[in-house]
């Protein structure tokens, strides 16, 4: 089953952290991204940028509009995600708990199964079941 491990960010609890902490979260990444690759876990990853360079588009009687920011007055944001395929929920939960950041108190890594992706060739794999 895929699971969509997604990382979010509080700017206040990044900042608090010292520079070395910091640097232990981005290099421990590449650790990890090694570690579930060699497992044959890793489907994909990506970092997402600020929310100040995003925006939401919204379609009212067929008229789009694009306003600022994913969300409204949040201090989280998700910072990205990391795509997996694993055996079962607890080996999910297992992966997440090695990703640097679940270690890093006010941070967490959001554990979501996938139940629909492009490339389902079933019905059981396109609803997730």
């Amino acid at each position: 089953m895929k699971y969509l491990l997604a990382m979010h960010m509080n700017p206040d609890v990044w900042e608090g952290l010292s520079e070395q902490d910091k640097d232990d979260v981005m290099s421990g990444h590449g650790e990890f991204i090694r570690r579930i690759r060699e497992s044959g876990e890793m489907i994909s990853t990506q970092a997402l940028d600020a929310p100040a360079r995003s925006a939401v588009v919204r379609v009212t009687d067929g008229v789009p509009a694009v306003t600022d920011g994913p969300f409204i007055e949040s201090k989280e944001f998700l910072a990205g995600y990391y795509l997996v395929e694993c055996a079962s929920l607890e080996r999910a939960y297992e992966v997440a708990a090695m990703i640097p950041d679940a270690k890093i108190k006010g941070l967490g890594i959001e554990v979501r199964p996938v139940v629909f992706f492009a490339d389902a060739e079933t019905e059981s794999e396109f609803t997730g079941g």
